[in-house]
């Protein structure tokens, strides 16, 4: 395993970056030891996000909810935790009725407007994935085809990118954009010939052709490399401070690893230490 300390001779400027958040102000000092004084922060979660966080007889699990009680284990906060859909996760933290979006967030620079990250919990690429017999082998034979996505997703935004260049370049694209409020439904509409392609995360298409050997087929990438992370309400500094400062010692422990390696099937060693 790669020690912490190679990691952090590749980020150093990164490094500052996260001394920066533990190095708060008089207020933002205060308010966290409001945080640890109340001892809870709150924290939605999504459904049914394999394999980073789902329901599972009744409990949750996935990678993100291991993480989490890590976090809690380090920082003696508890994250109380409201299971819901992804639509109504970020508007949620956007609005303050939740502290912290502890799910698998994709980091962008529309997202940076207004909220900031924890040190990332995974890097990923979006794809798509098409049934098994699918005559759809590259990006390019996405033209004219149907393709789902999940409402408000990073995921949504990629695709529709990915769209407007296959016009650029070929003068035709999509052939239409389908959205969903869960990825089971579009699996399944795949699964039944409705649509003829799905865009997620590399992570979570391989996931469920694990799940589902030999229904789905995995694509090529329409969006470039990026990360994942909990997202709080930008300028939340205390809350960000509190866990960020958990799960920074949670990756330089290795368990962060241990996990990715169990949930996600690679650790991502080399992931930079702060993305806002």
């Amino acid at each position: 395993m790669t020690s912490m300390l190679s990691v952090l001779k590749k980020t150093t400027p990164i490094v500052m970056l996260a001394g920066a958040i533990s190095c708060s102000t008089l207020t933002a000092a205060s308010t966290v030891d409001e945080i640890k004084a109340k001892g809870t922060i709150t924290v939605a979660t999504e459904d049914n996000y394999r394999p980073f966080e789902f329901v599972q007889d009744g409990v949750s699990t996935g990678y993100d909810n291991e993480l989490k009680a890590l976090v809690e284990k380090e920082s003696g906060i508890k994250l109380e935790q409201e299971i819901m859909p992804w639509a109504g996760i970020l508007p949620g933290v956007q609005s303050g009725k939740f502290d912290m979006a502890l799910s698998a967030v994709m980091v962008t620079d529309q997202r940076r407007k207004v909220f900031d990250f924890t040190t990332p919990t995974a890097a990923s690429q979006t794809y798509f994935a098409t049934k098994a017999d699918s005559d759809i082998k590259s990006g390019k034979d996405l033209i004219g085809k149907t393709v789902g996505a999940e409402t408000g997703s990073a995921f949504l935004l990629e695709l529709k990118a990915y769209d407007k260049k296959l016009k650029d370049e070929h003068g035709e694209g999509v052939g239409k954009i389908v959205e969903y409020h869960g990825y089971p439904e579009a699996y399944q509409d795949l699964a039944l010939g409705r649509l003829d392609a799905v865009v997620n995360t590399d992570i979570t298409l391989r996931s469920l052709m694990e799940e589902r050997p030999g229904v789905f087929s995995l694509g090529e990438p329409v969006g470039e490399p990026g990360y994942k992370a909990w997202a709080v309400k930008k300028g939340n500094e205390a809350v960000l401070k509190v866990v960020n400062d958990a799960m920074l010692k949670v990756r330089e422990s290795g368990e962060m690893y241990r996990l990715q390696e169990k949930w996600l099937g690679a650790k991502n060693e080399d992931m930079p230490l702060d993305v806002n």
